[in-house]
């Protein structure tokens, strides 16, 4: 590359001597004057994020402050600190026991988004994708951990047919207490603890806001614990918050290491010098890169397998933060970055090949993990993790090579420290962006607005099955029912509510039987009769 490309790499790449976080920009497309220019714009930057800090109103819409920053650096001095950690202990002395007698042997941890996928990124990472095949013993005798993040039936059964509920913990977690997919989840959750004759409330604990409605139900039933979320920490920035202590210390994790993690890059990222500041620094690439509009793809490729999960995290952490319709001022932008990612070496033989020669409409973020996880030598001088190693220098030098933009960081291990500092450098990268684009990072009014649309078709569904029943016998379309039951204006939704029902007309109870069938003049015909 030369010697221009060495000196390039030194002026822009920040290196943390005390963690052995590095990270380089030199490979994205901007020279000095595009810095320079972003420096005034940053100093204003600086002085958001410090309100931010310093407790004032960030997020007008909710009327509500912003404190994950600022909490995680006394959460470990906290009465809910030392709450979980003595109910965990409990857990794992049996102290605390299910309402049959048995010890806990697992939890289900039921939350959607951040809830979830903060709590996913770190098991993940640190214990890796076979924990729960662990013997008691060899997991030290803390739980083995499962996830339910939908509401989809598969989830709940899939993790149904491994838990023997006498010896399992349903950790549910909904910031507003209302969450409707998690809600769903606890209900048939209570159904079938109940229907084995097994006491719910023995084996239920809730993270929620006091005053919610789970909290009204947990405490009104009873439940084991009641561990109280702040409403001042959203739920894409919650896994230093007790959203993430909770399920981690279930598992054995060390959750100080993260916070100190995270505390650590907080300190780095409050530098207020833009080229000091690789908090900044990533906001300005991204900034540069789409043009201030998001007009390239966000890659990110972490080179190794325990941080898969961790583009799914910042998906949610990016796009439910930056891609907003309207400015702070009310304007329309439609502003936002797309995110994509897969694990390096695996990438390879997967996107990599469009990347390299298809469209140039993004930029990707390498992370690379320095320490190999165990002794795997291939010849006398070549170990097994130094071709993950070669891989990722020879893609990125081929990508630059081309023109394509780059990113490159390191962490030397996967541990809770780096990867709470990989979390707070990015919180902190995109709380930087938005002000840098004038949105508020911190409401989600997209998200409000598919709930709200899911709840007219839910309607719509209690009144097709209250109507069903004084139609049979009849045989249709989809449109030949919607003109049955003055539905003329919602065939399209009818369509689909009929097609579930009929796949599903063993399951429920229903007061009548739907089936489907091809009609091939017609397409779908649907036949109700009575029961």
């Amino acid at each position: 590359m030369g010697t221009e490309w060495i000196d390039r790499c030194h002026k822009y790449t920040f290196i943390d001597g005390e963690s052995g976080f590095q990270i380089n920009f030199a490979g994205m497309n901007f020279d000095d004057k595009d810095i320079d220019s972003l420096n005034e714009r940053f100093a204003g930057v600086n002085l958001e994020m410090q309100k931010i800090e310093q407790g004032e109103i960030k997020n007008p819409d909710e009327n509500r402050k912003v404190t994950h920053f600022t909490d995680r650096s006394i959460y470990t001095g906290s009465p809910i600190y030392n709450e979980v950690e003595d109910f965990v202990a409990k857990i794992r002395a049996g102290e605390i026991k299910g309402s049959t007698g048995k010890p806990f042997d697992a939890a289900i941890i039921n939350g959607i988004g951040g809830s979830a996928l903060g709590p996913q990124l770190l098991q993940m990472a640190i214990n890796g994708p076979y924990w729960n095949e662990l013997s008691a013993e060899k997991r030290n005798h803390y739980l083995r951990i499962y996830f339910l993040d939908n509401t989809d039936t598969a989830g709940l059964y899939d993790a149904l047919q491994v838990c023997d509920l006498e010896t399992t913990l349903v950790v549910n977690v909904s910031k507003s207490g209302g969450t409707q997919e998690t809600k769903n989840n606890m209900i048939v959750c209570m159904e079938q603890y109940a229907a084995k004759k097994i006491d719910f409330a023995k084996h239920a604990c809730a993270i929620t806001m006091r005053g919610s409605e789970l909290d009204g139900l947990a405490r009104g039933s009873s439940w084991l614990k009641v561990f109280e979320m702040a409403e001042s920490i959203g739920g894409r920035t919650s896994e230093t918050s007790i959203v993430g202590h909770l399920p981690a210390a279930l598992a054995g994790i060390d959750f100080k290491g993260l916070l100190f993690g995270a505390c650590h890059m907080d300190r780095l990222t409050r530098n207020p010098r833009l080229s000091h500041n690789p908090a900044y620094m990533l906001s300005a690439m991204w900034y540069l890169a789409g043009d201030g509009k998001g007009d390239r793809n966000m890659v990110i490729v972490p080179y190794s397998d325990r941080l898969i999960l961790l583009s799914r995290y910042l998906q949610q952490l990016v796009m439910e933060s930056l891609g907003k319709e309207k400015d702070l001022d009310g304007n329309t932008v439609h502003q936002g970055l797309n995110v994509f990612g897969n694990k390096g070496g695996t990438d390879a033989h997967a996107f990599i090949q469009q990347l390299n020669d298809g469209r140039d409409d993004f930029f990707v973020t390498f992370i690379e993990v320095l320490e190999d996880r165990m002794c795997a030598p291939i010849s006398a001088s070549i170990a097994m993790g130094d071709y993950l190693h070669g891989f990722m220098v020879g893609l990125s030098n081929a990508l630059r090579t081309k023109k394509r933009q780059v990113i490159e960081m390191r962490i030397g291990k996967v541990d809770t420290f780096n990867v709470g500092m990989l979390i707070a450098l990015y919180e902190r990268a995109v709380a930087a962006y938005a002000e840098l684009i004038h949105i508020n990072a911190f409401h989600q009014p997209g998200v409000q607005a598919y709930k709200l649309a899911s709840k007219g078709v839910i309607r719509l569904l209690t009144d097709v099955e209250a109507k069903l029943p004084a139609l049979a016998p009849f045989t249709g379309t989809a449109a030949e029912f919607a003109a049955k039951l003055n539905l003329a204006d919602s065939e399209y939704e009818l369509e689909g509510i009929l097609a579930k029902l009929a796949a599903n007309n063993d399951r429920r109870e229903l007061a009548f039987n739907l089936r489907r069938e091809w009609n091939k003049d017609k397409g779908w015909e649907y036949t109700v009769s009575a029961k």
